[in-house]
């Protein structure tokens, strides 16, 4: 009776992770809530927009029901097929970080160029780089295993590789991408057992790149002094990061309440997009962050337990991915939390899931799709069923 029971409730679990569903779903609620409030008095301000305080609100609901359609034909792939396809993938990915580069392909804006126009939308290649990058990594470490102590076979190539799509990067600008794109592969590499002094050497290689790019580069490094004290030019330097303080600090406990923002009527830039946290700060205090940080750990958490999982299954490549993913995330959400209550340097990176864009959407939403497709395959292999 006992048998027959546990292999009932072992036939009736769920055939998806729910959880990992539902906390996704919270955190595009919430973002599409946050971005119309945030951007009603830029929509209304911006003649481009025609005035319409309900601009962005509709682009970001196209932009969802389009990243979540994707991420349901995504959830249809089977792992294997990520992994055989990684390196054309990979390949796909470089041609379009190229293609941004080209006047008349690539869109410049705020003096980067880091958008192809397609007529109706632009794409950002970059944010769609750093799923492609996990994919391709995981796939090379597994390659590499029989090698990976070997600097020159097995890290060498990487380095190599990793040096031209950073070098794309750094062309645009997008640094902020570049330090997401070279996070994950390195995070990946250790995971896949590269070796202890490579690692640390490595590390040590990309501090002292990253010091002598922002040593080199006049804006870089007055972003670092506006970073240090904004008050000392708050008009200036210290612009974005003084207001995004200032939402912070009227948030307190409970906020504002929803709506009631004042820094995003045009005090604050970048309202809706890298500085959404502090309009959520000032509107729902500090339980309102503190929610948003909950979520995002349990994300992270998730991802790397459905990672155990599949080593478990011995599906190391399933494994590898599903931590670089978790890796992904967690980083840029630290990256930009961090910006947001001055703990880091302004940096251009948007809020998974929350902030306004829909490359960045669309690219989160395959990725968690990808990774409830490997927790799905692992509670397949738990079942004895195919995957």
């Amino acid at each position: 009776m006992m048998q027959m029971l546990s292999s009932r409730m072992r036939y009736n679990t769920p055939v998806y992770d729910q959880g990992l569903l539902w906390v996704t779903l919270i955190l595009l609620g919430i973002g599409l809530v946050m971005v119309y409030s945030s951007s009603i008095a830029l929509a209304e301000a911006d003649r481009a927009t025609g005035h319409q305080s309900t601009y962005y609100l509709v682009r970001h609901s196209i932009y969802l029901v389009i990243s979540l359609s994707a991420a349901a034909i995504t959830f249809q792939i089977p792992t294997q097929l990520w992994q055989k396809m990684a390196p054309y993938l990979f390949l796909v990915g470089m041609v379009t970080l190229a293609l941004v580069l080209i006047p008349g392909i690539g869109r410049e804006v705020n003096g980067s160029r880091r958008w192809i126009s397609l007529f109706v939308v632009t794409i950002q290649p970059s944010e769609f780089m750093k799923l492609l990058v996990a994919v391709y990594a995981a796939d090379y470490t597994l390659r590499k295993a029989a090698v990976m102590d070997s600097f020159t076979k097995g890290f060498f190539p990487m380095l190599l590789v990793m040096f031209v799509v950073g070098s794309l990067l750094l062309m645009e600008p997008d640094f902020g991408a570049f330090a997401v794109i070279s996070t994950i592969t390195i995070s990946i590499l250790w995971l896949g057992g590269i070796n202890i002094r490579i690692f640390i050497g490595m590390i040590g290689m990309l501090v002292v790149g990253f010091v002598l790019l922002i040593w080199s580069s006049p804006y870089r490094l007055q972003r670092i002094i506006g970073f240090m004290d904004p008050w000392a030019d708050p008009y200036g330097k210290g612009y974005q990061l003084s207001h995004a303080l200032i939402a912070f600090g009227r948030g307190e406990w409970f906020g504002v309440g929803l709506g009631a923002s004042v820094e995003k009527l045009l005090y604050l830039p970048e309202a809706h997009t890298d500085f959404l946290l502090a309009v959520i700060a000032e509107e729902l205090g500090f339980v309102g962050v503190l929610t948003i940080i909950g979520l995002f750990s349990w994300l992270v958490i998730r991802a790397f337990a459905i990672g155990r999982e599949a080593i478990g299954n011995e599906r190391y490549f399933s494994a590898l991915l599903a931590q670089g993913i978790g890796v992904w995330i967690g980083v840029q959400a630290i990256i930009n939390i961090g910006v947001n209550m001055g703990l880091l340097p302004t940096k251009g990176l948007t809020l998974p899931l929350l902030s306004f864009g829909g490359s960045g959407i669309l690219a989160n939403c395959i990725a968690l799709a990808v990774l409830m497709r490997i927790d799905f395959e692992n509670r397949r292999i738990q079942k004895g069923l195919p995957v």
